[in-house]
């Protein structure tokens, strides 16, 4: 599925050339840090506009923190997106982050960041 990166192996980072994306990595950094979750994301919809968003895990709705993203881009409008970005501990991008995108936008680059912001993984 794959086309570039290093697709689920944290042994190569890549770098990341567009400041926007950049941009993603830092508020789904802060979005993880604000609220101690799991996972940290935001995406850019095809305005150029941004939503960060963190994992919710309430006892009758559970969300990653992408769907959560997704869900507040939609909510404002959003028609489709550019990218996403999803930082967390896990190794791989789970299939609900990359549905939640891809129902929105199939071609929309999702990349996945270690805590630290080190980009380990994309799909286009």
């Amino acid at each position: 599925m794959p086309e570039n990166g290093s697709a689920g192996t944290d042994t190569a980072a890549i770098e990341l050339t567009d400041p926007e994306d950049v941009k993603l990595v830092t508020l789904a950094r802060s979005a993880r840090a604000r609220t101690q979750a799991t996972e940290g994301a935001a995406v850019r919809d095809t305005d150029g506009r941004t939503y960060a968003a963190s994992t919710v895990e309430l006892p009758t709705l559970r969300l990653t923190a992408v769907q959560a993203a997704v869900a507040a881009a939609v909510s404002s409008g959003a028609e489709g997106l550019e990218a996403a970005v999803v930082v967390s501990d896990t190794p791989l991008l789970r299939e609900a982050c990359v549905s939640a995108v891809r129902d929105m936008s199939p071609d929309a680059v999702i990349f996945r960041a270690d805590p630290s912001g080190t980009v380990r993984e994309d799909l286009r």
